[in-house]
């Protein structure tokens, strides 16, 4: 250790040192919006994918071409779609538009709602650090388990009878 101090010189020569090379800065998020407003975001969960547009309105979401409600039947899934609004306290602000495939309906839920987190982002990024403290922006990776040769499932077993 008193080498590398020795070679490099003394505490008073590390003042000089710019503060820059010592940390570097928090990076700069810039609005990302296309030329009708809109904020651009892909989603994913399991094996689905949603594609994710906002632009300002009085709330109106639609799925693969349907309102929230006809698509989304469970009043769970509404819920996981508007939590990141309620969080970032934007709850009927947005107009939102996307497409979902793949995976099933809960999949699919949680697609939209990491869709719509990056969609915040891009349209305010100021928004960034609500949303990620949220857990709101982490890409949920746990995917279901390949069956393997000799079992029922993934782990399952077929059933044992000594006779």
């Amino acid at each position: 250790m008193s080498e590398t101090l020795e070679r490099t010189g003394t505490l008073a020569d590390l003042k000089d040192v710019a503060p820059a090379t010592l940390s570097p800065e928090a990076p700069v998020y810039e609005v990302k919006r296309d030329a009708q407003g809109r904020s651009y975001a892909t989603g994913r969960r399991k094996e689905s994918v949603a594609r994710v547009w906002i632009k300002p309105g009085k709330g109106d979401i639609s799925v693969n071409g349907r309102p929230i409600g006809t698509y989304f039947a469970r009043p769970v899934l509404r819920m996981l779609l508007t939590q990141p609004f309620l969080v970032a306290d934007r709850y009927n602000q947005f107009d939102v538009v996307c497409t979902v495939t793949g995976g099933g309906l809960s999949g699919q839920a949680g697609a939209v709602r990491h869709g719509l987190s990056r969609a915040l982002t891009h349209y305010e990024p100021g928004l960034r650090s609500i949303l990620k403290a949220a857990g709101f922006l982490t890409r949920d990776s746990r995917q279901v388990e390949r069956k393997k040769y000799g079992k029922a499932k993934a782990r399952r077993s077929f059933q044992f009878s000594k006779r």
